[in-house]
């Protein structure tokens, strides 16, 4: 696998999603660690003062030895030694959970000499009462201990219920992490799979006008050649004909330049040769080339001075305001105007103005999109790619200036490129 910026960066991303998410778990167990600890000393105090007042009571010395035993995690056998009753045992056990704060449900049995088996109690809710007779009931969870006589037991059934309810908020913070760790791993993958298809994009666009470059020029060849020959100028519908060739194919010629372009900028791997140059002298050029392709138009340039010098590359630059001529033209009506205009604000602005039917609002916005294309009624007559306003834009960004694009108050629309100073030579 090829380690550029964008797997890098993926692959650090998800690292940092990764050990936040480790953290996080270590620290849930941390604090389920912390909360089962601190519910076993609870039980553990309460239990062992239990026992205390019971020898109170009785006047006689408790144990050295602690009579508290954890059989299992939920389970607590408590070996008193001393006769005791069952009604004293209740309240104790109840006063002493209380007064530790223990709040879950609990029952208990006591042993039974007469019997030789551990009697049920009862089952005793979180509010500290008694539950009824229909309450779920374990006589069959208390077993004899062997070596003891007077003892009891006490029973959490909802123990391990209640650690995770303290840990309520560790749960929603790693549920949150979790979800953020899938919808990065998501987005990764959908990014991964679109720079797959963009990347597939590129290099057929590439290929595709690379393909056709070359009989493009082998027609062309032959066209110019034959369009001079004596028989061909001799025969007026044979030389309209070829005429009609050269013309569509220099027009196809001038669409895979465009996408080569466009395809190149994408890339990144277009190069600027900037140069000082007039933009007058560029802009007289393009007027000359647009007249002669489009004879029924006009062309004017306004400007206060004869010299304009920027830095820039004169090739792109040329193709760009090229371009913005062009469609003012070919999306005008019968008889286009353009009006190139330049002022000075805070650097250059070139204002290319039509008189056309302008673009419709909700579409003014989408005009620099690639591939993007005005619905129009005379679409056929003046076909495109839709990606010469989106070629403009690009050279714009790379040179550091910048395009926008308005509908006129009255007819036609204004493409405006502002030229900053630091470009100006």
């Amino acid at each position: 696998m090829k380690f550029n910026k964008l797997n890098i960066i993926v692959f650090i991303g998800l690292l940092a999603i990764v050990g936040v998410l480790t953290m996080q778990l270590v620290m849930l167990n941390q604090a389920y660690m912390f909360e089962k600890k601190e519910l076993g000393e609870k039980i553990h105090f309460a239990l062992q003062d239990v026992v205390k007042k019971i020898y109170r009571d009785n006047k006689s010395e408790p144990p050295a030895a602690s009579p508290i035993k954890k059989v299992s995690e939920d389970y607590y056998v408590v070996d008193v030694q001393d006769d005791f009753e069952a009604e004293i045992l209740e309240f104790y056990l109840k006063t002493e959970f209380q007064k530790v704060k223990l709040d879950m449900d609990y029952e208990y049995a006591m042993y039974d000499c007469s019997s030789d088996e551990m009697v049920y109690g009862e089952y005793v809710t979180m509010s500290g009462k008694t539950a009824s007779s229909e309450k779920m009931q374990c006589e069959n969870c208390f077993t004899k201990r062997p070596g003891l006589v007077y003892y009891f037991a006490v029973r959490f059934p909802q123990l391990r219920h209640s650690y995770i309810n303290s840990l309520q908020q560790y749960w929603i913070y790693t549920g949150v992490l979790l979800l953020v760790l899938v919808i990065y791993v998501y987005s990764v993958f959908l990014l991964l799979k679109q720079k797959k298809y963009t990347e597939l994009q590129k290099d057929f666009i590439n290929n595709m006008t690379h393909e056709f470059k070359t009989p493009l020029s082998s027609i062309l060849i032959a066209s110019n050649y034959a369009v001079k020959q004596h028989e061909i100028e001799a025969n007026p519908k044979l030389n309209k004909y070829l005429r009609i060739i050269i013309e569509q194919s220099n027009k196809l010629n001038q669409h895979v330049e465009r996408i080569l372009s466009v395809a190149k900028t994408d890339s990144n791997i277009i190069t600027l040769e900037k140069k000082r140059f007039n933009i007058v002298d560029t802009l007289e050029l393009v007027k000359e080339n647009a007249l002669l392709k489009f004879e029924q138009a006009s062309v004017k340039i306004v400007s206060d001075k004869p010299e304009y010098f920027v830095k820039a590359d004169e090739f792109h630059f040329y193709n760009i305001a090229y371009n913005i001529v062009e469609n003012a033209v070919k999306y005008g009506n019968v008889s286009p105007e353009v009006v190139v205009l330049i002022t000075e604000n805070k650097g250059l602005d070139l204002q290319f103005s039509d008189n056309g039917p302008g673009i419709p609002q909700e579409h003014i916005d989408y005009v620099f999109d690639r591939f993007y294309r005005v619905p129009r009624e005379n679409a056929k007559d003046v076909e495109g790619f839709g990606i010469g306003l989106f070629y403009v834009k690009k050279i714009c960004e790379l040179h550091g200036w910048k395009a926008s694009i308005k509908n006129n108050a009255g007819q036609g629309m204004t493409v405006t490129l502002h030229i900053p100073k630091k470009s100006m030579a």
